[in-house]
């Protein structure tokens, strides 16, 4: 199906929801946790994007999930895998409707630029996290192309000090399109890093698929300062990503 088609069926089942998502946000908040996995499952079936889970999932509660960053679709197949909420930069939120799907996902806005702001961005997080939420952070900084994890910066996990929070390291690989093990040439198809701009990534990204993302949950760090537990979900990552792009993953 051509990716034109695709898009129109991308809006055609998104417009007639936001509305849907706002109204639960407003009268029934656990409703509106819940509702965008629902979601995005579907919308997995409409782009063409296949999810294959490696690992336990983590125990519903507060949880901190660790992950690599890829592209725009980590947010789509990470929450057609489970309900949870993001951690994003700022200017995500002044994006042209994906700015208001941001938002209606009741993702935490951060000023990462900003360091008198990290205080108040940990916070914020950690009353989310207090709360019973499930919130995914990118410790990088920044998405990548998919083929290697940069260092975790840890200023963010200092939300998690709680010990009945649950910090789980998650890897993010992009490996298949077509079922065919996805090339180097084909990657910038789907990663979306650099200055690439949206719309067209969206439409390339569509164009060449069915994408299979292969995420792998790691088990949950011990307890420790946010330093180490940044490094120790740094190398959990790193290795998932090595092991799930040249097929190691079975031989666990």
């Amino acid at each position: 199906m051509k990716p034109y088609f695709l898009l129109l069926g991308f809006l055609a089942f998104t417009l007639p929801l936001m509305p849907v998502q706002q109204l639960l946000i407003w009268f029934w908040p656990g409703a509106a946790r819940v509702f965008p996995h629902w979601y995005h499952k579907q919308l997995c079936k409409i782009l063409g994007f296949r999810v294959r889970v490696v690992g336990e999932l983590p125990t519903p509660g507060p949880t901190l999930l660790l992950s690599n960053h890829v592209s725009w679709i980590d947010i789509v197949v990470m929450s057609a895998v489970m309900p949870c909420s993001f951690v994003a930069k700022s200017e995500v939120a002044r994006w042209p409707l994906f700015g208001s799907l941001a938002r209606l996902q009741r993702t935490v806005f951060v000023e990462r630029e900003r360091r008198h702001r990290t205080a108040q961005s940990r916070d914020e997080i950690g009353n989310r996290l207090n709360a019973g939420d499930c919130v995914v952070l990118f410790p990088e900084g920044t998405s990548g192309n998919g083929e290697m994890v940069k260092p975790f910066r840890s200023s963010y996990l200092a939300a998690a000090d709680n010990p009945d929070i649950s910090v789980v390291p998650l890897t993010l690989a992009y490996s298949h399109i077509r079922d065919i093990p996805l090339s180097k040439r084909d990657r910038p198809y789907f990663a979306w890093y650099g200055d690439m701009d949206l719309a067209p990534h969206l439409v390339s990204a569509i164009k060449h698929g069915p994408l299979t993302v292969t995420i792998v949950f790691h088990p949950q760090l011990p307890p420790g300062n946010r330093k180490s537990r940044a490094k120790q979900a740094e190398e959990q990552v790193r290795k998932g990503l090595i092991e799930a792009l040249h097929g190691r993953l079975e031989k666990r």
